[in-house]
């Protein structure tokens, strides 16, 4: 994302977007960001709850980026997940949102399989 650039540096001070979705919310562009979190490193330090550290980790992109994005006409979300299949709610949210659309306007069931799948394969390799 070009517009997150320190005029001082005259270079970009944050990573690109894993997923650009244009035309997300009106005019507005969606830059989402893949959170995905390894669990088991210092797992011996608190005690476990499931999706705490995922939460956590996504609250920090969140603080990290929404303003930037904001500032510059753009909505930023997280796609936050862990390695024990935690979803955050805000990915459960955009899951729907994707196969809702996906179900008005695409005709077959083998073309929303290829997007789902496409979407699992970056979780994935991330």
């Amino acid at each position: 994302m070009n517009f997150l650039t320190d005029p001082l540096d005259r270079r970009s001070t944050f990573r690109s977007a894993n997923v650009m979705v244009y035309e997300w919310v009106g005019v507005k562009h969606a830059s989402v960001d893949l959170v995905g979190v390894w669990l088991l490193v210092g797992l011996g330090v608190g005690t476990f709850t499931v999706g705490h550290t995922t939460l956590n980790a996504a609250s920090s992109k969140v603080a990290k980026y929404e303003k930037t994005c904001y500032n510059n006409q753009h909505v930023f979300m997280e796609f936050a997940f862990d390695i024990f299949g935690f979803l955050a709610l805000e990915v459960v949210d955009l899951l729907h949102i994707v196969q809702r659309v996906m179900h008005n306007n695409v005709i077959t069931l083998r073309s929303m399989n290829v997007v789902f799948t496409r979407i699992d394969f970056a979780i994935h390799n991330y």
